[in-house]
């Protein structure tokens, strides 16, 4: 069995010990070892400061985030929907119907006028030799 030693604490700090180990760890001895390998194995001080916390860093990271939402949000406002507009306009195509040019629907009336003749009514005449009507 391993030997004990007193170690004297003020009463406050060593209620808080007995709580934090008595929550974290099986024994007071184990709580302790594992709080002084901690500090060795990381070469740091108990005294020194880690740094901003997991809430100021999570604060910071929201802050930032929300900025970059609101310039997303500006640059599709500004520029992405006004640039989709104009290459929808540029790429929508109507289906014109395809209208003759005047001079083509001339030629196409005269060769479709249906001519009497002189003699009989109802009949076409064939103004040349070449079967146009």
């Amino acid at each position: 069995m391993d030997s004990f030693i007193g170690i004297r604490f003020k009463k406050e700090t060593a209620k808080r010990f007995q709580e934090f180990s008595k929550t974290h760890f099986k024994s007071h001895t184990e709580a302790l070892d594992t709080m002084l390998d901690f500090f060795f194995y990381n070469e740091i001080s108990p005294k020194e400061k880690l740094g901003p916390t997991g809430r100021t860093i999570e604060a910071s990271i929201k802050k930032r985030i929300n900025a970059v939402i609101a310039i997303m949000r500006d640059m599709e406002k500004s520029q992405t929907k006004p640039t989709v507009a104009m290459l929808e306009c540029l790429f929508q195509t109507e289906e014109s119907k395809k209208k003759p040019l005047i001079l083509e629907k001339k030629i196409i009336e005269k060769k479709n006028e249906v001519r009497p003749s002189a003699g009989r009514a109802g009949f076409l005449e064939k103004l040349n030799g070449s079967n146009e009507l």
